[in-house]
């Protein structure tokens, strides 16, 4: 673990999409309501004493979390892209809900990126006295900052949440309550805050510097999810895998990828692989990883050809599929790209 010191001088661009830490009450009516980007200093006077240049855009109009979409990953992606060479570092600011989501999403797109894009948030309100979002917001833009011979300490897609730098594709919501609302179950953090920045060198991911910047905006949204539970039925599996144009299905399955042995079932996924259909395994656990054929009931899953997801997060299957089926050419890169990591999701 290395530690830094803050680096002042560099440029760093604020892209607001929407969420709970751009609010404040408004004096008149009393309701939330978007702050200004361009006075964010008012806000966070910290900000004026850090010696680094901040820009900020924000998006019109701004998105509550839960209204988030292939669209916004796109608009968020080029916003980078007609920005990259300005900026050292990029920090999005994003409602929790979705912010895991998002940040996976941009982690497959921004091919070959050699400068940090942190997510970050809050659980109150910027504009309230008790609110995380200051030290949040304070220090997502440190973490943007931080360089070593003149190249970012940390050029991946992260979330910075309550003192922990982690990667985006790894990283999932855990929390509505706590302040510590985010959780990298299977990956170490990359950096944590403290009276120090401290980097976890070996697991940040270093790219080739010499090669561009590439983005790739296209998602296929025909996936769904089928979360396995005791007493699941053959109508609900077959409603699912039966939708028109479905062409991936995700299943949320037991421990270590383990699913009902029931011959219908075992047969209606089948059947969806041999119509042309993908299907990827992924656990239900919060930490773990899917190893198929490790127990009686997962050996047929792996003998009708399912994908075993391994220790990817949930969030991370989905955008990761949407992508691979926006992307590929055919079903056999999409499959053989889904068992294999592309952008340090999965070990």
């Amino acid at each position: 673990m290395q530690i830094m010191k803050p680096r002042a001088g560099t440029s760093i661009l604020i892209i607001y999409t929407g969420g709970t830490i751009g609010m404040v009450h408004d004096p008149v009516t009393g309701s939330l309501v978007p702050i200004n980007f361009s006075h964010i200093t008012d806000h966070v006077p910290e900000l004026q004493k850090s010696g680094f240049s901040i820009k900020s855009v924000s998006f019109d109009p701004v998105r509550d979390s839960s209204n988030i979409d292939p669209a916004i990953w796109v608009k968020m992606a080029e916003t980078i892209e007609e920005n990259y060479h300005k900026y050292d570092g990029f920090v999005i600011l994003h409602g929790t809900d979705t912010m895991a989501y998002s940040a996976s999403a941009l982690s497959f797109m921004l091919g070959n990126l050699q400068k940090p894009v942190i997510f970050t948030g809050s659980q109150l309100p910027i504009g309230l006295l008790r609110t995380d979002g200051r030290e949040n917001l304070v220090t997502a833009i440190e973490f943007a900052s931080e360089q070593e011979n003149g190249k970012p300490l940390v050029p991946e897609v992260c979330i910075y949440f309550d003192s922990e730098l982690t990667r985006g594709n790894r990283t999932t919501k855990f929390s509505a309550e706590h302040f510590d609302a985010f959780n990298s179950p299977n990956y170490p953090p990359l950096a944590v805050s403290g009276l120090h920045l401290k980097f976890n060198r070996d697991f940040i991911r270093y790219g080739d510097a010499d090669k561009k910047l590439i983005v790739r905006k296209k998602f296929d949204t025909n996936v769904a999810i089928l979360k396995i539970f005791p007493g699941m039925g053959r109508s609900l599996v077959q409603s699912i895998i039966n939708t028109p144009g479905l062409k991936g299905l995700i299943i949320e399955t037991f421990g270590s990828g383990n699913a009902p042995t029931y011959g219908w079932f075992i047969e209606d996924l089948r059947n969806f692989i041999m119509k042309g259909g993908i299907i990827f395994n992924v656990t239900q656990c919060h930490g773990g990883s899917v190893e198929m054929g490790l127990y009686e009931t997962s050996r047929d899953l792996l003998a009708a050809g399912i994908v075993s997801g391994k220790d990817i997060t949930s969030e991370a299957s989905v955008t990761k599929l949407m992508f691979l089926l926006g992307n590929c050419s055919s079903r056999q890169e999409v499959t053989d790209c889904l068992g294999r990591s592309i952008a340090g999701e999965i070990s």
